[in-house]
């Protein structure tokens, strides 16, 4: 049983289409891992995003243009 992909239930039995499922999932994981490190951004805001409610915020004001 140690040919089963990450995130298995152990003692269980996998159909192939789960297999592959569970397979598939652990490659986009690890895909998402490596694109969000390096989508770093250099020389943006400090702190959180100023757009992150739809509206520009600087400094606790929320401007909607």
């Amino acid at each position: 049983m140690s040919d089963l992909p990450p995130n298995a239930a152990p003692g269980k039995d996998l159909s192939p289409a789960a297999r592959r499922a569970l397979e598939e999932a652990a490659q986009r994981q690890a895909a998402d891992a490596d694109a969000t490190a390096r989508a770093a951004e250099l020389g943006g805001p400090k702190g959180p995003e100023p757009t992150r409610f739809g509206d520009w915020e600087r400094k606790g004001i929320a401007v909607d243009f």
